[in-house]
């Protein structure tokens, strides 16, 4: 028996519905964010609570307790994940959705003959499954249980063509029929369609996929909305999709290349792939106390974070040297790139949680035509982003990529623990330039010891 009626009903999902549009409202700057993300929690338990409230469930048990492990499961799982893995964390939720949307369409397969609600399933099956398994190679990709490299193999492209028109069959046939077991079949060719998208990506390419896979998704969950009559379903499935390709063409664009090379690109011979080879060239190392000098006696200092200080967790030590800077008279800037860490926004998190002033984050085009004004640039755990590559190499997997300018700055600094090659693959013709100098070590451990010298000066 139902307890809300149906004009309750429509009132609390509307409800819901606004508070997953003023959830991406917070999520767009990190100001809000922590307010966007409860405001839409709340709005996704206002619509469990509807659900439960205005339908004629069957098997509330079997629900119930299949909410209490997905919980018991993914409450601790979000909780201790460190915040390098958290792109990894994004990518196994997204996977998950896709995989639950697309086993719902299957159940649902056999309780409509309506030609347009068995269309509905088989997008759903379909593009879940794509997502499903596309999902679980970035997050192998990221996590390196497999090669970040692109994984391709001679007729690749035939197979992906044949996987791809096999779908398409399985498809008209699910439709016409409703077989069951054709619509297993279509499953198992949209895994591995899925398999067959991702592989190929490889490098500095993969969180922007992480993002593509996320508005197949929501597209998938929008779909299977349709399949089970629920408005609030299509509305946030929606919501989640066009969010999806927007945060895809804006990643891609930021990196200066389209969906299509970066997705097809190994199939054209233009992959990612790139040297994980260590350069043994001579470069200009330094040691802690030289550093200090040359960040103490400066006028401007543009610090540049990435990766490498998220994996250290070094956005404390780093937050206490840009204070000890500024009592000395210096002025210290962060300049954040888009793609900087392994998603958009990965660095504003980290250096938030040292509380570094959100006024202190410059963005690229903010930070890029202060760099001539700036002594030092203090570049720390990031590679790509800075890489002169981008704009003098053409075919470089990076070429077009919009970069921080430091080497307009006076003096550069690289903090690194070793002379490999960022996540792009490529060496950086930087690390060799006369002004620049290097201090080798894990960027905590370095931050501490150059914090500990600025102090002494």
């Amino acid at each position: 028996m139902s307890v809300l009626g149906p004009g309750w009903t429509a009132l609390f999902y509307l409800v819901a519905a606004v508070c997953f549009i003023l959830a991406l409202k917070g999520l767009s700057s990190p100001r809000t964010a922590r307010r966007g993300n409860a405001i839409g929690a709340a709005g996704a338990l206002v619509a469990v609570v509807t659900v439960f409230l205005s339908a004629k469930l069957e098997n509330i048990p079997l629900i119930v307790a299949a909410i209490a492990v997905g919980s018991a499961v993914a409450v601790p799982v979000a909780r201790r994940v460190q915040m390098t893995q958290m792109p990894q964390l994004v990518a196994l939720f997204n996977g998950v959705g896709g995989g639950a949307a697309a086993l719902v369409a299957v159940l649902e397969l056999g309780h409509s003959e309506d030609p347009w609600v068995r269309l509905a399933v088989v997008f759903t099956m379909l593009v879940g499954a794509v997502s499903f398994a596309g999902s679980a190679v970035t997050v192998g990709k990221l996590q390196e249980l497999i090669s970040t490299r692109p994984l391709v193999f001679p007729g690749m492209p035939v197979v992906m063509g044949v996987v791809v028109l096999g779908a398409v069959a399985a498809g008209g046939i699910v439709v016409a029929t409703g077989s069951t077991g054709w619509a297993v079949a279509l499953m198992v060719l949209g895994l591995a369609a899925g398999l067959l998208l991702v592989l190929p990506v490889g490098g500095a390419d993969v969180p922007i996929v992480i993002s593509l896979l996320n508005a197949f998704t929501g597209l998938a969950v929008a779909a299977s909305g349709i399949v089970l009559g629920n408005v609030l379903l299509l509305v946030a499935g929606t919501l989640v999709g066009a969010s999806g390709t927007i945060l895809t063409k804006v990643m891609a664009s930021a990196m200066g290349r389209g969906v299509a090379g970066i997705m097809f690109g190994a199939f054209r011979g233009g992959s990612t792939a790139g040297s994980t080879e260590q350069s043994d060239r001579p470069v200009r190392s330094s040691s802690p106390e030289d550093v200090a000098v040359q960040l103490g006696y400066a006028q401007r200092v543009v610090i540049v974070p990435g990766y490498g200080l998220a994996v250290a967790q070094g956005q404390h030590t780093i937050a206490e040297l840009a204070i000890a800077l500024a009592a000395r008279g210096v002025e210290v800037v962060f300049a954040i790139h888009p793609v900087a860490g392994r998603m958009p926004g990965h660095m504003n998190v980290l250096l938030a949680e040292a509380n570094v002033p959100y006024e202190a984050l410059k963005e690229l085009e903010e930070a890029n035509p202060e760099f001539p004004n700036t002594d030092v640039a203090l570049i720390v755990g990031a590679n790509d982003v800075v890489n002169p590559a981008a704009k003098s190499t053409p075919g470089a997997p990076i070429y077009g990529m919009p970069i921080l300018e430091v080497a307009q700055a006076g003096q550069v600094v690289f903090l690194k623990r070793s002379m490999r090659p960022g996540f792009a693959g490529i060496e950086n013709e930087l690390l060799f330039d006369p002004k620049t100098t290097l201090l080798f070590g894990d960027a905590k451990d370095s931050l501490t010891r150059v914090l500990g010298a600025v102090k002494a000066l």
